[in-house]
């Protein structure tokens, strides 16, 4: 693969991602939601919570190509390594506006969120595969999904068992009770989804996108690349479903089966793509919208985010928010609610859609 070819199935995959992010993050009425369309209960994996694992994956992999000429110029490392820095502090200062909008009560404001874990897993993804090879990235990565789990069964906190998985009562939510006190999601108050333990375990996820990356560059047959990528992907799931025996599958903890079980679906995805799109050239004009998507990935999160909660922070009137009256409309033509909250949430993806397409009509790529 040449190293300054752009994968189309990369964005594509990406698009698809942050386009899925957009519909799950926006419906008409959260209680009104189709099954796969929500978070698990707790334990478990739903379509939804395939979405965030397969971010962090194309960040890895994006790494990887993105920087592959540059891992050969090791003069020129400190400097790409401080590059890097600068995006994830602004990826991560951006993520905290977005926290904070349209209120700004910094004295409750949320610190984690998507996009700081997103910039913390793009900087160490960075640095890993700039200085280390790819059989030390395995190493680490393997570490930490150990270390990970036997940190739940080793440590005892207050005011639960030992080994303690339950909501709101395990090691990852006391950690954040200690570090993040008042600072954590409005939702779940006591814990965070993207808390600061759980952040470890979600690196390997994106180790995992750099290894694939790697792979995708290395001198093998197009045909091999893709049978091998889909080999390890059973051999992921496999492992994870094998792990959820003993450390159930659950997005909230990120654990460490979740990361294998959600990395190989990713890995299936992204060989389909890659073979498709890239090996067997068939662009048809179906993937366009998922590409103007991909290419301004980050940019239309931001937007849809913002949108959104102006929607919900703004009064039309007798104490009913604007989104809840837009949505009103939808639920007085459309007798099924759960179908109007669906529709609502991909008009507004499709609302979404109309900047990024005028950005890749003008060719136009907004970087963090």
């Amino acid at each position: 693969m040449n190293k300054n070819k752009r994968l189309l199935s990369l964005d594509v995959f990406r698009g698809i991602t942050i386009a899925a992010m957009i519909v799950v993050n926006n419906p008409g009425s959260w209680a009104a939601v189709y099954p796969p369309l929500l978070h698990a209960g707790w334990h478990g994996c739903t379509l939804t919570d395939l979405v965030f694992p397969f971010f962090l994956f194309i960040v890895g992999v994006a790494v990887c190509l993105s920087l592959s000429r540059a891992v050969e110029d090791k003069g020129r490392h400190k400097q790409i390594i401080f590059t890097v820095l600068k995006r994830s502090v602004i990826l991560f200062l951006i993520g905290l506006f977005l926290n904070a909008f349209p209120y700004f009560d910094l004295y409750h404001l949320r610190i984690p969120g998507v996009l700081q874990r997103i910039a913390v897993v793009f900087f160490i993804c960075a640095f890993l595969y700039l200085k280390t090879g790819w059989k030390v990235q395995v190493y680490i990565g393997s570490a930490i999904l150990m270390v990970y789990w036997l940190l739940f069964l080793i440590i005892p906190i207050p005011g639960a068992a030992t080994g303690s998985l339950e909501s709101g009562a395990n090691l990852a939510a006391w950690v954040d009770s200690q570090l993040l006190t008042g600072h954590m999601w409005e939702v779940t108050k006591t814990w965070d989804p993207e808390g600061v333990l759980s952040t470890l375990p979600a690196i390997v996820t994106g180790i995992i996108g750099v290894l694939v990356g790697q792979w995708l560059m290395a001198d093998r047959t197009e045909k091999e690349k893709v049978i091998y990528l889909f080999v390890a992907a059973n051999l992921l799931i496999v492992a994870g479903l094998f792990w959820d025996l003993f450390f159930p599958i659950n997005k909230s903890l990120w654990t460490s089966s979740y990361v294998l079980y959600t990395a190989g679906i990713a890995i299936h995805f992204l060989a389909f793509l890659y073979w498709l799109l890239d090996i067997k050239m068939q662009r048809s004009k179906f993937w366009t919208p998922f590409k103007a998507f991909g290419i301004n990935a980050i940019f239309v999160y931001m937007l849809s985010m913002m949108l959104a909660s102006v929607l919900v922070s703004l009064e039309v009137s007798g104490g009913v928010s604007l989104q809840g009256w837009l949505f009103s409309g939808f639920t007085a033509v459309i007798t099924d609610v759960r179908l109007a909250s669906f529709i609502y949430a991909l008009l507004f993806t499709l609302l979404m859609f109309v900047p990024v397409w005028i950005l890749y009509k003008k060719n136009i790529i907004i970087k963090v």
